[in-house]
């Protein structure tokens, strides 16, 4: 039974940083594409970053250069770090998983955590 679990959330204002942390019941971090993504109030579900098992990465326009997916594959550890944090991300930040990278579609990942919420204040 694959679980995913986020934390790391919270409140920060504008510019600040902020590490999210998705852990892993089985060892799928290792061979999965592992994904984050984020759900606004009132907006669909957005794909932020991607991370593949050969380690390739992909992320969103808006979050290039600011935000950063990472792994630790000794620890079942997906890690999302968020710098220089923008109003607009606030949102519920999801991880997920699938065999093979499904891009920022969020029915293309068929493992997914409850979420864990940052919110951004100016």
């Amino acid at each position: 039974q694959v679980q995913l679990v986020e934390s790391g959330g919270g409140s920060v204002q504008a510019g600040g940083s902020v590490s999210l942390s998705c852990a892993s019941s089985t060892d799928i971090i290792n061979t999965y594409c592992m994904a984050w993504f984020r759900e606004a109030p009132g907006k669909e579900r957005e794909g932020v970053a991607t991370l593949d098992s050969d380690g390739t990465t992909s992320y969103t326009d808006s979050v290039k250069g600011r935000f950063t997916i990472s792994k630790d594959n000794a620890k079942y550890l997906l890690y999302l770090q968020m710098n220089n944090l923008k109003p607009e991300d606030t949102a519920r930040y999801y991880c997920a998983a699938e065999p093979v990278c499904g891009g920022d579609d969020s029915n293309a990942y068929s493992y997914w955590g409850q979420g864990t919420q940052v919110t951004v204040s100016s």
